[in-house]
């Protein structure tokens, strides 16, 4: 057949479906395919008809459809169904020809199928892709990286079809290999934390402040109007006034077990493989865990002593506080996230664009806020940021915010109400802000029990000393040091 088709793509779920429709909107022509041809027939005499989309009824006939350099767009299930694809399409395809891969994949398997894919003459794209089903269709936020060859390629389709803002498309190029998806994986990261911040908020004011939904709707309300202006609290204001058809709030009858899809315990083994202290996430993550044992908790609940919540000071000023506490906490969490994603640019040898990362999050995804503007502003006035929290603003706002945040830590944990991502935001913050941690006496021991040795204060960085601590042990030490 004449090839007529701008790009291709398999894999017709609710995502794939919205891309191609948000794709054909713009302009371009699509050809798509599913593994159930059924799939394909329905969607383009329904949500596709009378549109510029293909219906392919084979691998060989999208290919065929498709202009050079073909693109070919896989909105599979990650894992082992996009390596079938990728060595389907390769004999199909020629040299400069590019295979995008826009699924949740882990980064790593980017960074092997990129190197695969180029072998074989062909370019390879790992792209991030956020904003869920609305994102997909409207505008999401888009993440690409792995050949760089192929970027200009696709980059005209990515641009139109990714959200906008102020300063341009929510799509930009991350960097080699698996820098995309590495960097969607530390932005759903990031949410996670977002989101248990937002949860905490969400169970303070429940059971300590004894508020109801409609109160809480409100208080929403208003912190979306400031700071805190954001998707995720926007729609939480939404969840808390949503009523079911006998007038009951219906966020009360869920039930309180988290589900996960794995990309927040990816950041976090990151964050450990990096050495990177991303204590908030890891806590949001493990949150999720704690809420799934939830037939144990009901039966700990009637064991377990504590505090019953009975906040008796000025509602008000706490709910301040409150807001005050999760702002900063939310600093906390995209700060251990940009150093998670600076540590390991220098690790795989990518150019990251800080501030641009921040431009790509500020539309489509679920993370997008004003508050990303901010982090964009930091890293355009030092692209060698050290850390978030040395910025100006964010180091002032820290500041305004910090007897509140303590405050809501402290009353948390006095009336008995869990808040572990607001703690270890604050300890986190604390941690790094003191000159002198308590390492020197756990180097110690570990030189006691291991013979690991340790530096002095009074030596140069780079010498190290061993102590015979019980006056029975040698001379030998342990060997390489770890710091």
């Amino acid at each position: 057949m004449k090839a007529v088709s701008d790009i291709g793509l398999i894999g017709l779920a609710v995502m794939g479906e919205n891309l191609v429709l948000n794709m054909e909107s713009k302009g371009f022509h699509v050809s798509v395919y599913n593994r159930t041809v059924e799939k394909v027939e329905n969607f383009v005499n329904g949500r596709g008809k009378g549109k510029n989309i293909y219906g392919a009824t084979s691998l060989e006939d999208l290919v065929a459809s498709l202009k050079a350099p073909r693109k070919v767009m896989l909105m599979v299930k990650a894992g082992q169904a996009v390596d079938d694809f990728i060595d389907k399409l390769i004999p199909l395809l020629e040299p400069g020809d590019v295979i995008i891969d826009g699924g949740n994949t882990h980064f790593p398997d980017t960074n092997r199928r990129t190197a695969y894919v180029e072998s074989k003459g062909l370019l390879y794209i790992g792209t991030g892709v956020s904003g869920g089903e609305e994102g997909a269709l409207k505008g999401p936020s888009m993440m690409p990286g792995g050949s760089k060859a192929a970027w200009p390629i696709v980059k005209p389709i990515f641009q139109a079809i990714a959200a906008k803002v102020a300063d341009g498309p929510c799509c930009d190029w991350v960097g080699e290999n698996g820098a995309g998806h590495f960097v969607k994986m530390v932005h759903n990261g990031i949410e996670y934390g977002d989101m248990q911040l937002i949860c905490e908020a969400y169970q303070i004011m429940k059971d300590m402040l004894g508020m109801s939904a409609e109160e809480m709707h409100e208080v929403f309300a208003e912190w979306n109007k400031g700071d805190l202006d954001s998707y995720l609290i926007e729609i939480t204001r939404d969840i808390l006034a949503y009523k079911d058809e006998k007038g009951e709030t219906t966020v009360d009858y869920i039930l309180d077990t988290a589900g996960q899809k794995g990309t927040g315990k990816w950041t976090a083994i990151a964050a450990l493989d990096h050495g990177v202290p991303l204590t908030l996430i890891g806590e949001a993550v493990f949150a999720r865990c704690l809420s799934a044992q939830k037939e144990e908790r009901v039966e700990a609940a009637k064991i377990l002593a504590g505090p019953k919540p009975a906040f008796t000071g000025d509602k008000k000023a706490f709910i301040e506080d409150l807001r005050k506490a999760l702002f900063a906490s939310k600093i906390i969490s995209y700060a251990q996230g940009y150093t998670l994603m600076r540590t390991a640019a220098k690790e795989f040898g990518w150019d990251l664009n800080y501030g641009g990362i921040a431009l790509m999050w500020r539309g489509g995804c679920i993370i997008r806020s004003v508050f990303l503007g901010k982090i964009k502003e930091a890293f355009t006035n030092n692209p060698a940021l050290a850390n978030l929290v040395l910025d100006p603003y964010f180091t002032e706002k820290l500041k305004e915010a910090q007897a509140g945040w303590r405050n809501v830590v402290a009353q948390a944990a006095a009336n008995g109400v869990p808040a572990p991502a607001m703690s270890a935001a604050l300890s986190y913050y604390d941690g790094y802000r003191c000159d002198r941690l308590p390492a020197n006496l756990l180097q110690a021991q570990r030189d006691y029990f291991g013979a690991h040795t340790y530096e002095r204060t009074d030596c140069p960085r780079g010498q190290f000393f061993h102590t015979n601590w019980t006056g029975e042990g040698g001379d030998t030490v342990a060997g390489t040091y770890i710091a």
